[in-house]
Order: structure tokens, then sequence, then C-alpha cells
């Protein structure tokens, strides 16, 4: 399978980060001069040495390429297998080659995916692809390398608990083990002087200061030390200020939103029942690095087409392409509110509100058949438990439902189910403005209430026109001619409503698309319900 690795450390936008003011005190003890002499002298000598045995950057260019769902859509394996070029990337910046795979019973590899891959830090100076982890997470093996073609072969090679045998040496090892000897016997002279004048310096400005200033404080007065705090995620920015015991710093603080969303994420792909067609396919997760380095990834199928509102941007649809995007999308959300009982295969699957449906977040396979995707924010509703302590006015502002947008929520299941098709009704809407069934050129692609309060409004200006004049996007006059584009107004309208008890249900929506794709081109779709939509 062909994955995508998502890191969701911007995901939530500017609510993961807090920028303030923070006071860093460096005190200054005794040694402090001196230890920054010697810092210094060592620094330089490392430079020399680094500089004389240091090798150039490898530039990767190409890389092999596999992707497992192209091919098990396409069914044709040229399109899966080939060689990728690698984009140029940023000057800080590194591309590399990966491959994610997985080693069954036999010990046999079988590989999801193959490619390029940018600025991963375990990867640099790597010229051969190896998975060096003694236990792989969830049995998936990832390894990286740099250089043209270098994940062309890959291996699995577990960290040894004992040392290796020494190797013996060749003659270019010797000839590199004299020459850095010679090195070293030259630099050390040099260090040694530099730090007899570092020390002699360091003790005339001592006896200096202690002539010209005045002691305010006993000398061997020690302050009283601070309670640890543990290591913060708080990362230095700039200077502000300068003293002669501490420093003012700038510095960001980075909350825990990040990983939050990601476990909750991944705990709603695994909910018995979510291996479904018109859901995202989810494959693993991994947690890279910590701290401030600490990044969350979200492993899941790969859709080439990307999200819905992309696709409109640069594409029209056919009538038959917008019944079966609308249909399938509609399909998933049903999936998603349906309370599912336990079977022999799975569990019981409880009934989830997604709570940022939006066509951004739906995904298009390469026949266009739509799976949801990002459940960051979802909630699940378990059997005889409350919601539990949420926030109701989370989620996209274009697409907040009026009672959200004025927070007037009823906490209960059906509440924030009606939320989710309150946003279906705007996505239809996007669906049917860029429709080819329309008498009449094809306007620009438009996201909901673009037109009435522009591409960035704030949510003052959401609560004015959804909640109080009660608009809505505008349905043409030319969509009215057409039978289906007709009966999908109706649907978007009766998915919009402003009372939300009067909204449609998400298996009602599906229904009434299905029901209109096969009344005008039932040769397309076989599958469809044989009985009339309520």
């Amino acid at each position: 399978m062909t994955s995508t690795f998502e890191n969701k450390s911007a995901k939530k936008g500017s609510a993961s980060e807090l920028s303030f003011t923070m006071a860093v005190f460096s005190w200054h003890k005794e040694l402090v001069p001196l230890c920054k002499w010697l810092t210094l002298c060592f620094i330089l000598a490392i430079c020399l040495l680094h500089s004389t045995s240091g090798s150039a950057i490898v530039v990767t260019t190409r890389c092999e390429f596999y992707n497992y769902t192209q091919c098990g859509e396409t069914g044709n394996p040229e399109s899966c297998n080939g060689t990728e070029e690698c984009p140029s990337p940023e000057p800080d910046k590194r591309s590399q080659c990966y491959v994610v795979w997985q080693n069954n019973s036999d010990g046999k590899p079988y590989i999801y995916m193959k490619g390029c891959f940018l600025n991963n830090m375990e990867c640099y100076n790597q010229p051969k692809c190896v998975h060096k982890r003694e236990e792989p997470k969830h049995n998936f093996m990832f390894c990286c390398c740099e250089g043209d073609m270098c994940n062309k072969d890959f291996t699995f090679e577990p960290v040894p608990s004992q040392a290796p045998t020494q190797h013996s040496k060749t003659p270019m090892d010797h000839k590199n083990d004299q020459l850095m000897n010679t090195l070293l016997y030259s630099l050390i002279p040099v260090i040694a002087l530099t730090i007899a004048i570092a020390i002699f310096y360091w003790v005339y400005r001592q006896r200096k200061i202690y002539f010209h200033e005045v002691p305010t404080m006993d000398p061997h007065q020690l302050s009283v030390p601070s309670p640890l705090l543990g290591l913060r995620p708080i990362q230095l920015i700039e200077i502000k200020a300068r003293g002669r015991f501490g420093s003012v710093w700038k510095a960001q603080y980075k909350s825990d939103t990040d990983k939050q969303s990601w476990l909750a994420e991944q705990e709603i792909f695994k909910l018995p029942h979510m291996d479904h067609e018109n859901i995202l396919r989810y494959v693993g997760v991994e947690k890279r690095g910590d701290n401030l380095q600490a990044e969350f990834w979200l492993i899941t199928a790969y859709h080439e087409k990307g999200s819905l509102c992309d696709f409109l941007k640069a594409n029209v649809l056919t009538w038959a392409e917008l019944c079966h995007v609308a249909e399938t999308m509609a399909r998933g959300l049903m999936h998603l509110h349906e309370e599912l009982p336990a079977n022999k295969a799975d569990g019981y699957k409880p009934a989830i509100a997604h709570r940022d449906f939006k066509s951004k977040n739906v995904l298009l396979k390469a026949d266009l058949t739509a799976c949801i995707a990002d459940f960051g924010l979802a909630l699940v509703f378990q059997p005889g438990k409350p919601c539990g302590d949420t926030h109701g006015q989370v989620g996209t502002r274009r697409y907040m439902a009026p009672e959200v947008l004025e927070g007037a929520i009823n906490f209960s299941r059906d509440a924030f189910l009606r939320i989710d098709v309150y946003a279906c009704g705007l996505v239809l809407w996007e669906l049917a403005s860029r429709c080819t069934a329309q008498e009449g050129p094809i306007s620009e692609y438009q996201l909901p209430f673009e037109e009435e309060v522009g591409q960035h409004p704030i949510l003052e200006d959401m609560q004015e026109a959804v909640v109080h004049k009660k608009l809505r996007p505008a349905i043409k006059e030319t969509w009215r001619r057409h039978s289906g584009l007709a009966a999908l107004a109706d649907t978007m309208e009766e998915c919009w409503d402003h009372d939300a008890e009067a909204r449609l249900s998400a298996s009602c929506v599906m229904e009434r698309i299905a029901w209109q794709s096969r009344l005008l081109q039932p040769h397309m779709h076989p599958l469809l319900l044989n009985e009339s939509p309520i």
C-alpha cells in the first residue's frame, strides 16, 4: 500500500503555538569565562580536523518508485513501479530515498512504498537503506538513504547486543590513521599554548576586577536553587536584554494540542468497522524525535487526486461524475454516523461525529470515489455515556452550522450529527457549482459564502451572515432547469435548514443522490437502491 506521512504538528493553526517573553538567567560562575575560552579552542580544533577528513554532501536526484495503492486501483504494474525524479529541496534541506515494507512469517519483504523523501535527519550520510531498530513498530519497517537509486536494495539489520569484531584495516585505512596522527601531534602544542594564554588572560581579568570593583554581596554566598520544572517545549527566538547575571529572551511555547489531535485521530481509526471504502485507509502511526524536535506521523493511504476542494479548483464534473462523488461521500458520512452491532469479524462500532466536515477533508481516489479523512476533532458516542467535556465551537468557521456559530448546541448525539449534515449540504453546493449539466458557462470555483463574506471571514462575519441574516450560498436559476441539479438543490436546502431538527440524515442524503443517479443514467450505477428515497 502506498502511504503518506502526515505531520500533525501544523494542522490546527495558531492554536498550537503561544508566544511570550521569558527571562532566561544564565548565572555566571567563577569558571564560566575560562570554559568559554576552552570551548572555543576545542571547536577550532574540531573544525580543522573535520575540514581535512570531511566528505562532500551526496545529492539525491532520483529514487526507485513503487506505489501499492496505484497497483491495486489501476491494475497496471507500469503505473506503480519505476523511477521518481526528486524535486529540488530548499537550500538548507536534502532529498532522500526511502522504503516502507513488512516481512512475512518466512522473512520475505512485502513492499508498500518506495520513492523520494524530504529532509529526514536520520537519513543524513546514509549510503544504504537499512532498518536498524530491534522491534519495528506495528510490524512496519522504514529505512532511508542518500544517493541516486539508493533504495533499490534494502535490508533489516537489528542493532547487535555485542560489539562487532574488528576487521583488518586496509592500506587506505592505515594512510588515513597516519594523517590523523600527524594532525593531532601538530595541533596538541597549539591547543596547549592557547589554553595557557587563556588561563593567563582569565587570571589577569579576575585580578583587575577584584581591585576595581566594589563588592555588593558576600562573594561566597550562593543563591537558592530553583525547583526542577522538567523539560518543557520552549524554543528561544531572540535575546531582548542582557545583564551581568542573566539575559532576557523572547521564547515560544508549544502546547500539546497537536499530540492530543494525533492521539484522538488514531483512536478513531482503530475503532471496529472503520475499514470502509469511503473512509481514508489507515496504515499506522509513528513518533519521531523528542521535545521541540518531536514529529507525529499519521500513515495513511495516498490518493494522487488530492482533496475535493483542490480538484474542483482545476476541474469540472459531468452529471455522472458529480453523482458518483456525492453518493460515495454521503455513503462515507452515513457510515461514520451509523451504529453497527458486533459480529464474528469485528466488534461494536459507535456513532461518530466528524465535526470538521468540508471539501478539504474529502479525498478523491483515481476513479473519483470519495473517502473522508481528518478525524482530529471527531467525537465518539458510546451508548449510555455522556458526550464528555467537549467544546462545541470547533471546526472551520465557513462550514459551521448556525447553532455552532451562536453557541447554542444541544450536547447530544443527534445534534452533532446534524452539524455534519449542514456542512455536507455546503459541499454539495460546491459540487453543483462546477457541474457541466447546467446551462451556460461554468463559473470559477468559489468556497461556500465566499461571495458573501470573502475568503478570510472572522467569526463575527459568519455569525452576521448565517445566524442573523440567515444567508445561504446562492442557487442559480440554471440549476433549476436540470431535473437532477434541481433535486440536488432541494437536498442542499434541506441539509442546511436553519432548524437543525428539520435537516436530513446522512443516509437520506445518500439515498436521494443514488436515486437521481439511477434515474438519469441507470446503466452507470447498477448497485443503487431499487426503492425510491424518502
